[in-house]
């Protein structure tokens, strides 16, 4: 454990929907609720990772209205005053800017922050906390937004991509590396030129600062994120009639790639040697899962012919029977089926907005 007296916070992620795992993950039950990988949701995993480096009072959840309840049911040991809702999803930028204020309506030093998505895999959970702890107390003696970087496995265009050069000194055992360039999503011709150049790793999306540098930071390259956690700072504490929705009122949508990280120069990388996989998309299950005949990921009740490379979920009562198929995902639930070729895995967040174009179709959301 970190020691309380330092005062680290762990932020952790947890407001989106999980468009991409449709029709599993819905409005009422997002992805962060499901049971993907384990008997335990993926939040619950979250939690319980890095538990080992917080007290549960320091780990704080940012999510949505409509999750708070079922987060507080499944998250036991978190005090309910630490998980919180924004009045609406405006992506991590102001998600950021919002827990910061929180902890500063409690908090007048200058601690540390590690904001930690909510759907990753990670089972060297030893390694991970070690690294996370390397970052924690170069974080609290350096100007410096840290980012741990993972070595990527193939050119993806879902990642943010790090530049990486020369390895800076420093006494723990975590190799640290400053950071040349930060390249959020790229095109699959770059991807590839950043795997094969060797001096590039995947954007893990955890991020460790203190709330003196990540202010500084949106002060100066996103000045309307900086004024509004400001003015929710007036807000928390009663100096204002204001209400939360009020400032969130007019706020345009950005993640703290786009908004900062594209553009401060003092980003340090930490070398991510732990296993990591974002959970994005229906092909994580591929990494995740021990596939069995064919390279099948199966889940549920099924039966193949010549069935191979494929994602197949459904219940224990449904039967899911497959013939001549070749790097398919199938997933069945209750109400709808879900059928697209793997290389289309992205492309379900935009099924999911055909549907939502659809009045008649809205209790399928």
């Amino acid at each position: 454990m970190v020691d309380n007296a330092c005062g680290p916070y762990a932020v952790i992620m947890a407001g989106g929907r999980g468009e991409r795992f449709w029709p599993q993950s819905r409005l009422s039950h997002p992805k962060q609720l499901l049971r993907l990988l384990g008997n335990l949701t993926l939040i619950e995993q979250t939690v319980e990772r890095v538990h080992g480096i917080f007290p549960y009072e320091r780990i704080m959840i940012i999510t949505t209205p409509d999750y708070v309840a079922p987060m507080r049911t499944v998250l036991t040991n978190v005090p309910p005053e630490n998980i919180l809702s924004e009045p609406e999803g405006k992506d991590t930028a102001p998600c950021v800017a919002y827990a910061a204020a929180k902890i500063r309506a409690a908090d007048t030093t200058d601690p540390v922050l590690c904001v930690f998505p909510s759907d990753h895999a990670i089972n060297d959970r030893k390694t991970f906390a070690a690294e996370v702890t390397d970052c924690i107390t170069r974080a609290a003696n350096h100007d410096e937004i840290l980012t741990i970087g993972i070595r990527p496995g193939s050119p993806s265009t879902g990642f943010g991509y790090l530049h990486i050069g020369r390895q800076l000194p420093d006494a723990g055992k975590t190799v640290f590396r400053q950071c040349l360039d930060f390249k959020e999503k790229p095109d699959p011709e770059q991807a590839q030129e950043y795997v094969d150049g060797g001096d590039h790793l995947w954007n893990s999306g955890i991020f460790i600062f203190r709330m003196s540098v990540v202010m500084k930071a949106f002060q100066t390259f996103a000045p309307d994120i900086y004024r509004f956690s400001v003015r929710l700072d007036d807000i928390f504490a009663g100096r204002s009639a204001e209400s939360e929705s009020d400032a969130y009122a007019g706020l345009k949508t950005i993640s703290i790639d786009y908004s900062i990280m594209e553009k401060v120069r003092n980003i340090t990388v930490a070398e991510g040697l732990f296993d990591w996989d974002d959970i994005g998309t229906w092909t994580s299950m591929r990494t995740q899962i021990q596939p069995g005949e064919g390279n099948n990921v199966i889940h549920g009740l099924h039966v193949g012919l010549n069935t191979k490379n494929s994602i197949i979920v459904g219940g224990a009562r449904h039967l899911i029977a497959t013939a001549d198929v070749d790097d398919m995902i199938i997933v069945h639930t209750e109400d709808a089926t879900l059928v697209c070729n793997g290389k289309s895995a992205q492309k379900v967040r935009e099924l999911v907005r055909l549907i939502a174009d659809r009045p008649d179709l809205q209790s399928f959301l």
